[in-house]
């Protein structure tokens, strides 16, 4: 991958100077912890759970590359508390996640969406001064509620990263995919615990890594690649050229729509692409609009009246 490569060369040139301060870690998460709904307990503790959560994101090692500190991925992370001691446990709670991450786009003053979707099935407990700790190996952990926090954070972060892979390169990120669907296979359950099964749910965890890998929807993989490093990354030279490139893989994208309706992976597709894809369409001359409106009203529904008013 193009970025990745420029590292290594970079990393070449700081040994060769004796210098290899400034590398990072891949993520710079921004965490937030809404508790608004809490009472009963000391402010303390979601200030301390908001800082274990943003070290951990930022601070564990989730890839063997290396990234200098410009390259790390911009995220953020919205943790709404809606209740807790679940099971009668004062450290349990339950909450909705909210995810978004970005990538620069190539010699372009703005940054285009990676991931914006919300995850409802959250629960977990987090206990004040205990250090949370992630192994690809023991995703269960010993407490099944405590480690659906990092099993979930740890999912989400391999997602984060195989689609800012995806993006650099065709089915960049399929390693990531697989961390993220051994997060799903060996999931704690239990105690409330949903999201990581199938019978669960048609639109959860399971189900979005399933697809992402799935072969049936390889061509959302090569829209995704398309949309970035053959369209976005290419504006700022063609834009007439770049924008009919994705949009002439919008055809692609409805097939494989077509036939697995009601797919998460193409809600969450649009859920971080809609706003671009109505300002991409709006662009393109009137006449050719037609085509695409209809196929994007079908795939992005909520999005459908704002589709439908570029005709």
């Amino acid at each position: 991958m193009l970025k990745r490569l420029f590292s290594y060369f970079l990393i070449t040139c700081l040994l060769l100077t004796g210098s290899i301060a400034g590398w990072a870690q891949e993520l710079n998460c921004k965490v937030t912890v809404r508790h608004d709904k809490i009472t009963g307990v000391d402010n303390k503790v979601f200030n301390d759970m908001q800082k274990a959560i943003t070290e951990f994101m930022n601070q564990h090692k989730w890839t063997t590359d290396e990234f200098a500190a410009t390259e790390k991925i911009d995220c953020s992370i919205f943790i709404t508390l809606t209740g807790n001691k679940l099971n009668g446990d004062v450290d349990a709670y339950g909450a909705t996640i909210s995810i978004q991450a970005t990538r620069p786009v190539f010699n372009a003053s703005y940054t285009t969406s990676l991931i914006n979707f919300v995850d409802k099935d959250f629960v977990f407990k987090f206990t004040q001064y205990n250090p949370m700790h992630f192994d690809d190996n023991q995703v269960s952990g010993s407490d099944a509620l405590s480690s659906n926090l990092t099993a979930v954070l740890a999912y989400y972060s391999y997602i984060i990263l195989a689609l800012d892979y995806d993006s650099f390169a065709p089915e960049g990120g399929t390693q990531f995919l697989k961390r993220a669907q051994n997060v799903v296979n060996n999931a704690p359950e239990g105690k409330g615990i949903d999201g990581w099964k199938a019978m669960q749910n048609t639109r959860n965890r399971y189900w979005l890594i399933d697809q992402m890998l799935n072969t049936r929807f390889g061509d959302v993989r090569k829209f995704w690649y398309t949309m970035h490093r053959e369209g976005l990354d290419s504006m700022s030279v063609s834009p007439v050229e770049s924008r009919n490139r994705i949009l002439a893989n919008v055809k692609k994208l409805y097939n494989v729509n077509k036939e697995n309706p009601g797919s998460i992976y193409i809600q969450f597709l649009f859920n971080a692409k809609g706003d671009e894809m109505l300002h991409l369409l709006a662009q393109a001359p009137k006449a050719d609009r037609a085509q695409y409106v209809s196929m994007l009203t079908t795939m992005d529904v909520p999005n459908s009246a704002k589709y439908n008013a570029l005709r």
